[in-house]
């Protein structure tokens, strides 16, 4: 089956298009990427979606606008992904929409929201979509999050050792396979998401991320607000566990900056990234893992790497690059899988990881324009997800 994951992630940059031919064979989920296209969100929608996100007020007016264009934003990438991508021939669409809240109060997920409605999707594109995969998870006690943890599982099986599976991205998440017991996974806490607030506040709002790491090089780590930072309540609390933009973002730091907001930027910028490296490997250290495979957009950040591994010491760190499956699509291909499960009716959650009672099959269908049909539904889950990757052209 050819399908296109279609993923916006807490950075709320841009969308990722990410095609796959997946097949079920054995005991194994085989994947052959097809390749990625990505498009940046408009300015103005950019600036309007950051608008309305907390701890901003916002409309329901606001949240109508913000879900259509978003929507159409994710089906008009969906639309190119299919021409350039499977030649017309997709057979599905899994669309991860963008995170505008996820409610957490003393520890537990109440509900979380997806915005970018699929049915701009499904008439781009004609192909059924599957969508709001994380609602499911949650309303069976789980954290909704992280999803990909159950892709990670299944492709980090046969590794030695205790693999992680690490994903920066404005959220740092961990997934690590357990050697003797349950596998983890949770949310570690910021990635880039506060790096970004950063850079955009204090260049106001010329530069969105710190781009190679270059400010965070030319800072000096200020530990006194290292100190402050670490003292945040959420790093200490046990997994499984998630997060968001909700309560890491610009008024954030800016109130644990307090007395100290003559900083350079730099220094500022260089603290931050430091927190991230520092926060990762301290929670990499207490599930035992013996080695890290990153991806998502922070692994673009060479200072961030290096301080993450100096953070590591004796372990490992690679990106999956490395292992066959590219980094910036990773998340894309995570929910391309994810919504094959959907449709062949098998669950595409590990309770372990989430902390739901039980696994679900996730997510809601909203058929394309020749109706809906559903394949055969599969006789057992998938325990591996391996690459087939296309020979390089000679």
């Amino acid at each position: 089956m050819r399908v296109i994951g279609l993923m916006s992630g807490t950075s709320h940059d841009a969308v990722d298009a990410a095609a796959a031919e997946l097949t079920l064979q054995g005991d194994s989920l085989l994947l052959e990427p097809l390749g990625m296209v990505s498009e940046a969100y408009p300015d103005d929608l950019r600036t309007a979606l950051a608008a309305a996100l907390p701890p901003a007020p916002t409309t329901m007016r606001d949240v109508c606008r913000l879900d259509t264009r978003i929507g159409q934003a994710f089906a008009a990438l969906a639309a190119r992904a299919d021409r350039e991508l499977c030649d017309g021939r997709a057979e599905l669409v899994v669309s991860h929409g963008q995170t505008v809240y996820h409610w957490v109060e003393h520890g537990r997920v109440h509900g979380t929201l997806q915005i970018g409605s699929p049915a701009w999707i499904a008439e781009a594109t004609g192909c059924p979509v599957v969508s709001d995969l994380r609602t499911r998870d949650v309303t069976a006690g789980g954290q909704g999050a992280p999803l990909v943890s159950i892709i990670d599982l299944m492709w980090l099986r046969d590794r030695p050792g205790v693999p992680a599976a690490l994903n920066l991205g404005g959220i740092a998440n961990l997934t690590v396979a357990g050697a003797a017991g349950d596998p983890v996974a949770f949310d570690t806490g910021p990635a880039n998401a506060l790096i970004d607030a950063a850079v955009h506040a204090f260049t106001d709002g010329r530069q969105d991320y710190d781009r190679d790491g270059v400010l965070a090089a030319r800072g000096s780590v200020d530990a006194a607000l290292l100190r402050r930072l670490l003292d945040e309540p959420y790093y200490a609390k046990p997994p499984p566990k998630t997060t968001g933009k909700e309560l890491f973002h610009w008024p954030y730091l800016r109130d644990v900056l307090a007395d100290r907001d003559r900083l350079p930027a730099e220094d500022v910028v260089a603290t931050v990234t430091q927190l991230t490296a520092r926060t990762v490997a301290d929670a990499v250290r207490s599930a035992g893992a013996s080695e890290v495979i990153a991806s998502g957009g922070g692994t673009r950040n060479p200072t961030l790497m290096a301080l993450l591994r100096a953070e590591l010491r004796d372990i490992p760190l690679r990106t999956s690059d490395e292992l066959g499956m590219p980094s910036a699509a990773k998340e894309a291909y995570a929910f391309a899988v994810l919504g094959f499960l959907t449709v062949h009716g098998l669950p595409g959650t590990v309770p372990a990881c989430t902390g739901a009672r039980h696994s679900s099959v996730l997510g809601s269908i909203t058929p394309g324009r020749r109706g809906l049909r559903l394949p055969e539904p599969a006789a057992a889950p998938p325990l591996r997800l391996r690459l087939r990757l296309r020979p390089l052209p000679r």
